[in-house]
């Protein structure tokens, strides 16, 4: 069985959850009078973009913006639809249940739609997360025993 390089301790997963209750409490109580530094789809927009440049999706700032105002980018089709299964996935975040496996992996389908074939199922071998052509972390051997 893999063993993280850290401990994770009761104490960090109840604060991990004293956060997430504070922010839905907030966002409850203020609802769109939130003080942002930027609006939600400014944040939603960079959100997306970050989260699959760490996967090597290649488009810019600019494509994805345009992507989810609904125009037409230039690009690797397969990064386009990446960024269209994260506009999906992201409308549907309000309904998944963080604790729920089930949800976790209709999150995944969503995401991997037309990616690949096991969208929606854990992965079988390794993965990565890369900068450039180097590996900055590969993760816990795929064992769901």
């Amino acid at each position: 069985m893999y063993n993280p390089p850290f401990d994770i301790r009761q104490e960090i997963l109840n604060l991990v959850a004293d956060i997430s209750e504070q922010v839905g409490i907030l966002n409850t109580h203020l609802g769109n009078r939130v003080p942002a530094l930027m609006s939600r789809k400014e944040n939603q927009i960079k959100t997306i973009h970050s989260s699959l440049a760490i996967e090597h999706n290649t488009l810019s700032l600019e494509q994805v913006t345009d992507i989810i105002n609904g125009k037409h980018v230039l690009g690797p089709l397969n990064a386009i639809k990446e960024v269209k299964n994260a506009i999906q996935a992201y409308k549907l975040m309000q309904e998944l249940d963080a604790h729920s496996e089930k949800d976790l992996l209709r999150a995944h389908s969503l995401m991997m739609s037309e990616l690949v074939n096991t969208s929606g199922k854990y992965s079988q071998g390794g993965v990565g997360v890369y900068e450039g052509e180097k590996c900055i972390h590969l993760a816990p051997p795929a064992d769901h025993s």
